[in-house]
């Protein structure tokens, strides 16, 4: 194969892959597979150059010293219900993966944990254990947030009901419905309904497929839930889906691994069980956030860009402001109601991140101002006709921190400064954002015609 040819099929495979999908393949396989081929591209591309591999790395680390705490939490919480038995059987199929030194791994963190009294350990004792268990939800939800480009957490008031949500009624609901699925499975009704085919293969069917079923609803739940920002089911579904299954399978090979260690035990050894919980946490670390790569880039396929991220640019924030607004005012002047969030950043695609920082910008100024029932909406904060274009530039082009003092001492590059501010006030006068949405054409032609600058 000749070099030409070579440099024309790279040429032709540089297109494909950084091609809008609004244009392309015209449907079908054909685009599922292309937008699925870009989708891994990105994520692999994250796992190469982004910071996904040091998150996974800081969670390993959270999660061995929240770990005990978690259980413990949790298994006062479930014993004080009648539930605690079945804690036991999760963890086993949670470390499956060690093979036959699983139930030894089992049997020692439950000694761990039956060892911690939450009932003796005090205020401080206790306030402590808690604040090590909502630290790994809390760099859970970080990781996240850094996936989906999200820069604003929660609340501390949102956080600590959340994350007791999460770790204290979740676990509690979780196991009462495998208790109660147990117990139903059990009766005679049951029994009679299973020995009948094909009822009965397809529960035994069912029993292997459960750990699957499980571990991709957990995923998908995570990935719907945790970034603080809006996740569409369909994505989560998909991200927990393929990060379900590559948990569950990666589990099986890793398994396959433990068996043949006695090299490792014969270098490592009493330590080779505890590295291979370190490597094994990592590897389930990494495949979670992989999937919330996965459910992201489905979310958002135009962000799979040359670039990883759109880098600031003073350009880049006017017009994606100008944009914004100009969307938002005429939505609300058009129809009366808010702009969606996740509309907005489908459609101006300089990522969320920008768009975010730009509406934080908006908001705290008083030109824009939420709604919605999940605060996912953007209507103007006052009547269109009180909010001037010229206001509206100073906004956005206003440094979200204070400047140094030595930008101002040179007197010729604030003359030049000054100047082109005066210029752009000009130019715009007193035009208002009612007169923009609702004649652009005029506005626009009068703004910048060269007798109106001139004045």
């Amino acid at each position: 194969m000749s070099k030409a040819t070579i440099e024309t099929w790279v040429s032709r495979l540089d297109r494909w892959l950084w091609e809008n999908e609004t244009g392309g393949a015209a449907g079908g396989v054909m685009r599922v597979l292309w937008h699925s081929a870009r989708v891994l591209f990105a994520v692999v591309r994250d796992v190469l150059f982004g910071h996904v591999t040091l998150h996974a790395m800081g969670l390993v680390y959270t999660t061995l010293l929240s770990i005990v705490p978690l259980l413990a939490l949790s298994f006062s919480v479930l014993k004080g219900f009648g539930v605690h038995n079945q804690l036991e059987p999760l963890l086993e199929n949670v470390f499956q993966a060690f093979g036959e030194k699983g139930p030894e791994l089992v049997q020692n963190v439950l000694a761990f944990v039956d060892n911690v009294k939450v009932g003796v350990l005090g205020s401080v004792g206790l306030g402590l254990l808690i604040y090590t268990v909502i630290s790994l939800v809390q760099k859970v939800e970080r990781s996240f947030n850094e996936i989906w480009r999200v820069s604003q957490i929660r609340s501390l008031a949102q956080r600590f009901s959340s994350y007791l949500s999460v770790i204290v009624v979740g676990p509690l609901l979780a196991f009462s419905a495998m208790g109660a699925t147990a117990t139903l499975v059990g009766t005679d009704m049951a029994q009679t309904v299973l020995s009948i085919e094909p009822f009965g293969r397809l529960f035994s069917l069912a029993t292997r497929m459960a750990p699957y079923v499980i571990i991709v609803a957990l995923f998908t739940f995570m990935y719907r839930f945790i970034p603080n920002t809006k996740v569409r089911t369909r994505y989560a579904f998909i991200g927990g889906l393929g990060a379900g299954i590559a948990w569950q399978t990666t589990g099986y090979v890793f398994a396959k691994f433990v068996v043949g260690t006695s090299n490792y035990e014969a270098i490592y050894s009493g330590f080779a069980v505890g590295i291979l919980v370190l490597i094994w946490l990592y590897i389930s670390w990494l495949i979670l956030l992989m999937g919330a790569s996965v459910a992201f880039y489905g979310q958002h396929s135009h962000q799979i860009t040359r670039q990883r991220r759109v880098r600031p640019c003073a350009v880049i924030d006017e017009r994606t402001g100008l944009a914004l607004v100009y969307k938002v005012a005429k939505k609300f002047d058009q129809q009366g109601g808010g702009e969606s969030i996740s509309d907005l950043e489908d459609t101006l695609s300089v990522g969320p991140e920008t768009i975010q920082r730009i509406i934080d910008k908006l908001l705290k100024k008083g030109v824009l101002a939420i709604m919605g029932d999940e605060a996912d909406s953007l209507i103007p904060a006052r009547p269109l006709d009180r909010i001037t274009l010229a206001e509206l530039m100073h906004v956005l082009r206003s440094p979200e921190h204070s400047l140094p003092a030595s930008l101002y001492s040179d007197k010729s590059v604030d003359a030049i400064a000054k100047g082109v501010t005066a210029a752009m006030e000009a130019s715009l006068g007193q035009m208002t954002l009612a007169a923009w949405v609702r004649g652009e054409e005029t506005v626009v032609r009068e703004a910048t015609s060269p007798e109106r600058a001139a004045s």
